[in-house]
């Protein structure tokens, strides 16, 4: 025990002495950082470090081309469409409108192909826009539900317009024989009165195929075309219909 007490004493001793260095280096002219200092030194370091990142970014995309879609090298370069037979004819006699803009605007190949009754479209060297595929596929499918070439077209020039499709019978399903006749005679009304209504109103473009109804528009606007359908489908009185659309018009004329 004799020993361990001396050590201790010793130990006691030797702390004293490191505290008296340390106060007496405390007196001397040294120079102390504080924590605090040291943090904002880092952070504009960081700061700096950072925009002098930036400018070399900005500096090579401003030196970068854009890439042609057959540079991209997406993974689908050809597609092609089914034609229905009852599209066929109507394909052939604009054959050259539906042509034309294909090739000269979205820089694409285009071919029909007789055997297997489709369109087929490849990227070309010179297509430059990577979404020219896609455009022309949504352009010709648009033709084949019915719409007007100069309706489809807009697919090409617009990049918010979409094809919304459903089913009759999705909406009501008891709907059959006469019944299911005159919820499509409703929808289009005497002379196509409410399809044009409809279409006037929504902004959109209507076509009706067999119980299938496809709208073309943006989002937002088919959305309406699509209520209002819905609610003709369902039972409303058409000039309950006509009041929310001329509502919506209005809304879309103080919108825009």
């Amino acid at each position: 025990m004799q020993f361990t007490i001396e050590n201790l004493n010793g130990n006691s001793n030797s702390n004293e002495n490191f505290n008296e260095n340390l106060n007496s280096n405390s007196n001397s002219n040294a120079i102390i950082i504080q924590a605090n200092e040291i943090e904002e030194e880092m952070e504009i370091d960081n700061e700096n470090s950072n925009e002098k990142i930036d400018l070399e970014t900005e500096q090579f995309i401003e030196e970068l081309e854009p890439l042609t879609a057959k540079e991209v090298q997406t993974e689908k370069n050809y597609t092609k469409i089914r034609i229905p037979n009852h599209r066929l004819t109507p394909l052939r006699n604009n054959w050259m409108e539906i042509y034309t803009p294909i090739v000269e605007q979205m820089k694409l190949q285009i071919r029909y192909n007789p055997n297997q009754r489709t369109v087929e479209l490849k990227n070309s060297e010179f297509t430059t826009d990577s979404d020219a595929l896609q455009k022309a596929a949504e352009f010709i499918h648009a033709f084949c539900l019915g719409f007007e070439l100069q309706d489809a077209i807009a697919l090409l020039r617009l990049d918010d317009l979409l094809v919304e499709s459903f089913d009759i019978l999705e909406v009501r399903q008891t709907l059959q024989g006469d019944n299911l006749s005159r919820a499509i005679g409703r929808i289009v009304g005497k002379g196509g009165k409410t399809k044009y209504t409809i279409e006037n109103a929504t902004k959109t473009r209507i076509s009706l195929t067999e119980t299938k109804v496809h709208i073309l528009g943006s989002y937002n606007h088919i959305k309406y075309a699509r209520d209002a359908i819905c609610d003709l489908i369902l039972g409303s009185p058409p000039s309950k219909v006509y009041n929310k659309l001329r509502i919506i018009s209005s809304r879309m004329k103080e919108r825009f």
